[in-house]
């Protein structure tokens, strides 16, 4: 089972373009962008298109391999276990506050979780990676069961979801539990996507909207939008909730860039169009805090021909020990071999320029919590 991310937010009117972000899984990023927020690790992004309820996971497929690493473990259950016989014991992992100034008021705090849950398809398509873990811990049926009591347990008001291929079974579960949601299916051959969950009671859609990433060249991989406005404010609280899985390949930089760059330029003109609310982007960066990425995220700049592309994400070097610390650690030392011009238009989003830009101002949301050792190891797990 992947990682769990949860973040509280409050409203306050951005100076520019502000969000927290966030993300699930390993190796993963979240940012959010609201003004007192913190950039917020995981790996995924999503981008929503104007599509409804459970009527969003239309049969659009997926085909770019964007799997995150897990870390092998050892179980010693029997292996013939059925999944429904499986032991009632639960790895128990709870909120842990932040050190930031408490919402003065309750009714207009939310929280937000992000969960890479590791679609059913490919975990049984890439055993390799879950060599020490007993196939009936893998069983859909069982996940599904864990991933809904935990999350209905935490009681987030939004839930992002990414390696979703089995919808309808979570929004079965997720909607008796009070939610609304919509999902966003990968284009090309793979089946899963992204998804969305809030409390209908809570908040109102206003626009969705989704991103295929693959009509700009860049992948199957999708995101999605929504502006939510809550309920129960004489304030007309609004928010924009992104959600992406970017590309898992370290070695396409270039993609991994310009899928950020794009989700949010289009975060920010949603914002806009709706008086620049405050943002919050969830999803599974497949990305590392002390990565280029990251501080493309973080800074809202990038030169792209002071790195490697294949070194932008930061995966490939990383210890899970490590997977939280913040700050730039990544070498500036120019390369000359790893960028084509059209791999430079791709990152960049323009023929002629080096640098890669983004217009939002982000804050992640792990860097305003005290990570103890305990927590860092509920986030490995």
């Amino acid at each position: 089972m992947r990682c769990v991310n949860c973040v509280g937010c409050s409203w306050s009117r951005p100076s520019r373009a502000h969000g927290i972000i966030s993300s699930g899984g390993h190796l993963s990023s979240r940012f959010y962008q609201c003004p007192s927020s913190s950039l917020s690790f995981r790996s995924s992004f999503v981008c929503c298109s104007s599509t409804s309820g459970p009527s969003d996971s239309n049969p659009e497929s997926s085909s770019n391999r964007s799997y995150s690493y897990s870390r092998r473990w050892h179980n010693p259950l029997p292996w013939r276990r059925h999944p429904d016989q499986m032991p009632s014991s639960r790895i128990a992992r709870d909120w842990i506050d932040s050190d930031t100034t408490s919402v003065s008021q309750a009714s207009e705090r939310f929280t937000v979780v992000s969960y890479n849950i590791l679609g059913d398809r490919n975990s049984s398509y890439h055993r390799d990676l879950y060599s020490n873990v007993s196939f009936p811990y893998l069983k859909w049926g069982y996940r599904k069961r864990l991933i809904c009591e935990e999350l209905i347990r935490l009681k987030p008001d939004i839930i992002c979801m990414q390696e979703v291929d089995k919808y309808f079974d979570l929004f079965s579960m997720m909607e008796k539990a009070g939610y609304a949601g919509s999902y966003k299916r990968r284009t090309g051959d793979n089946i899963d996507g992204c998804a969305m969950f809030w409390k209908a009671d809570r908040f109102r859609v206003l626009e969705r909207e989704n991103i295929e990433f693959s009509q700009f060249g860049m992948r199957d991989n999708v995101a999605q939008l929504a502006v939510l406005e809550l309920r129960k404010s004489n304030k007309s609280r609004k928010i924009l909730l992104g959600n992406i899985h970017v590309l898992y390949n370290p070695n396409k930089g270039d993609v991994k860039l310009g899928q950020i760059r794009s989700l949010c330029s289009k975060a920010h003109l949603l914002s806009k169009k709706w008086g620049d609310i405050p943002i919050v982007l969830c999803g599974d960066f497949n990305s590392t805090p002390q990565s280029p990425l990251y501080n493309f995220l973080a800074s809202s700049e990038l030169n792209v021909m002071e790195h490697d592309k294949r070194e932008l994400s930061g995966q490939k070097n990383c210890h899970p020990a490590k997977v939280l610390e913040t700050g730039s650690k990544s070498s500036s030392t120019i390369t000359f071999s790893s960028w084509t011009n059209e791999e430079i238009r791709v990152a960049t989003g323009q023929e002629n320029s080096y640098w890669a830009v983004h217009p939002l101002k982000l804050n992640s949301s792990y860097a305003s919590v005290r990570v103890t050792n305990k927590a860092l190891m509920s986030l490995s797990i």
